[in-house]
């Protein structure tokens, strides 16, 4: 069943032609802002962020933490969780509308709240918890305060987050859809357009950029009203050497009083009036968020280039997908073989109907230059062997002492891909410990969906090409690195063969690795009074950066240190410690297994 869109644009300025989207049908105005100032955003639902979509609102407040954050309708609290990444701390709460608002990157919770999160950390010992709360536990009021806003979690700078969801489907909502008081009388700004030759593979080329300009000045029927912006490229006639071709765009979108480039909602292509192709960022689920990488031209994003964003959608693209297409989907493709010039029409709009419209034509001519692949296309293919693989395709690449098999729904476009001995132990690219060849397995510039399935050997001391069948492997784990990026895993072993998935092409290597984690509590010395601190710091460091068993006890008994973003673990003196002597015993293991356990004696 086809993937259909229920939120649209309420104007569009191509008057009579059919259009891609029905127009919205959400309550607007049944959900209050939630914050006590004016809504000001930092970041909009849609935009473009590195393997996932912004999926909610960043509300802006006044770079300050720990204003009042309240109830944006009627409901009870549902669910809490606690992280060091993502939301931080956030409050999921039910509506019997069925939606369900969520708020993100929160200092604390209210206090009964607060009282209630902290003994189920306890009970529980973990301080990350993913807590489904019974309905009649804490039911809140519209604007009824729950929460202070902060900066926790994958958070830069104080905000709130804040989205709206179905709460059967789990799918996030556009949140401007509802008639948050956020003005916008301002449209999008497209800034590039390029075309693609769709007779090769996404990865096997570079996008043809084409300039553009406004055809005119900004067009604003008064404050209240929406605006309207044309414009057109040069030359205004494009002749391309491609017979099968399609679009994508770099464009963002501000609102009133603000000049943040925002992620825009909409934008859908015609030809000769036809409609051809749209997508609209609303309606994804967290679970089809990393698909943004079939949405943007990957590659060039990867390599340093701007995002741009596809007009047409990707072979190995799974539903259900941000795109509507007219009849069968097939003309997300153009086909323009006749050589006669076709008129493009592309609009982009905001939630409030605001447009920018982008005219041209295009004409094939087989002695234009269709620019060829870039110097970047398969650049692991000229030196190690490689082959073609296809989205659905359940194959792999193997070698003496490595493989590698994309999974069914891996890939999203059909690609050639190498794999080769990048370096030995001892050379300037093996990493230390390393008891394998480095082994570069496809570009960093295809994205994966599924994870793909490494395998590799070990190799014996002093013979860097034979793979030994028996080794002591307690310790050695698998490294796949890509500049400054690791990912370290602790494989599983047969026949002398280690195995990982990774979501990353780059370089992978096996490692033993016997270092165990180091442990520090800086600020307080073995012995130390405590008694006018306002807490313990714990930092631990690992020589591949890999810890993942951390645990502290006071006294016996567990102990709840917070790991905000990661960081260093912090525990705040409250009731769990009290005034006397205390010992603090830390425990924490990396990946490969090697443990550290440090006590601390202090006096409080």
């Amino acid at each position: 069943m086809k993937y259909l869109f229920a939120a649209a644009c309420l104007f569009c300025s191509l008057q009579g032609i059919p259009q891609l989207f029905p127009p919205a049908a959400y309550p607007r105005n049944y959900f209050r802002n939630p914050l006590a100032i004016p809504m000001s955003l930092a970041a909009n639902f849609g935009e473009l962020r590195p393997n996932h979509y912004h999926m909610g609102l960043d509300i802006r407040t006044q770079h300050r933490v720990n204003l009042p954050v309240y109830a944006a309708a009627d409901g009870y609290i549902a669910r809490v969780s606690v992280e060091p990444g993502g939301f931080g701390q956030a409050i999921y709460i039910n509506h019997p509308n069925g939606y369900t608002t969520v708020y993100g990157h929160l200092n604390a919770f209210f206090p009964a709240l607060a009282a209630y999160v902290s003994r189920q950390q306890y009970r529980l010992q973990s301080w990350q918890v993913n807590l489904e709360i019974p309905a009649a536990l804490f039911p809140v009021k519209k604007g009824g305060l729950i929460a202070q806003s902060g900066s926790t979690g994958g958070s830069q700078g104080p905000h709130l987050h804040f989205e709206i969801r179905r709460t059967k489907e789990d799918i996030n909502l556009n949140p401007l859809l509802f008639g948050l008081p956020v003005a916008d009388h301002i449209a999008p700004h497209l800034v590039r357009l390029a075309w693609y030759d769709r007779n090769r593979g996404i990865y096997e080329q570079s996008p043809h950029e084409v300039p553009v300009e406004i055809e005119g000045p900004r067009i604003a029927e008064g404050s209240a009203s929406r605006s309207t912006v044309e414009m057109k490229t040069r030359p205004s006639l494009l002749s391309v050497g491609a017979t099968r071709i399609s679009f994508a765009i770099s464009a963002f979108d501000t609102q009133s009083g603000s000049d943040n480039p925002n992620g825009i909602f909409e934008a859908s292509l015609y030809e000769d009036e036809r409609p051809v192709i749209g997508f609209q960022l609303n309606n994804i689920s967290y679970d089809d968020t990393r698909n943004i990488n079939a949405h943007i031209d990957y590659k060039t994003k990867e390599t340093g280039g701007p995002y741009f964003q596809q007009l047409f959608f990707l072979q190995g693209y799974p539903l259900p997908t941000i795109y509507s297409t007219a009849g069968d989907g097939t003309g997300s493709v153009l086909d323009i073989g006749d050589g006669r010039p076709h008129k493009i029409r592309i609009g982009v709009r905001d939630t409030e109907g605001n447009e920018t419209v982008l005219s041209f034509g295009v004409q094939y001519a087989p002695s234009s230059d269709t620019g060829g692949a870039s110097s970047k296309d398969s650049m692991t293919t000229a030196v190690f062997p490689a082959k073609r693989f296809y989205p659905g395709m359940l194959d792999g690449l193997e070698m003496a002492d490595c493989a590698f098999y994309p999974g069914e729904r891996s890939l999203y476009d059909s690609v050639i891909i190498g794999a080769g001995v990048a370096g030995y132990p001892g050379s300037g690219l093996s990493l230390p410990g390393g008891v394998s060849a480095v082994y570069r397995i496809g570009e960093p510039w295809i994205p994966l969906l599924d994870p793909v399935l490494v395998r590799m050997r070990p190799v014996s001391p002093g013979d860097s090409l034979r793979g030994v069948e028996r080794m002591d492997t307690t310790a050695v784990v698998m490294v796949g690195f890509h500049g400054a990026s690791r990912e370290v895993e602790r494989p599983t072993w047969k026949n002398g063969w280690a195995s990982a998935r990774y979501r990353e092409f780059g370089d992978f290597q096996l490692v033993r690795d016997t270092v165990p984690p180091v442990v520090s509590f800086p600020g307080a010395p073995e012995g130390a009074l405590l008694n006018k601190a306002s807490r313990i710091r714990i930092a631990v460091r690992d020589n591949l950066g890999a810890t993942r068993h951390f645990r502290a006890e006071l006294d016996g008994a567990w102990l709840c240190f917070t790991n905000d973003k990661g960081l260093d673990w912090i525990y705040r003196f409250d009731e769990h410690c009290l005034p006397g002597p205390h010992t603090l015993r830390v425990s924490v293991e990396d990946v490969a297994g090697n443990r550290t356990i440090k006590e601390l004696h202090f006096t409080r």
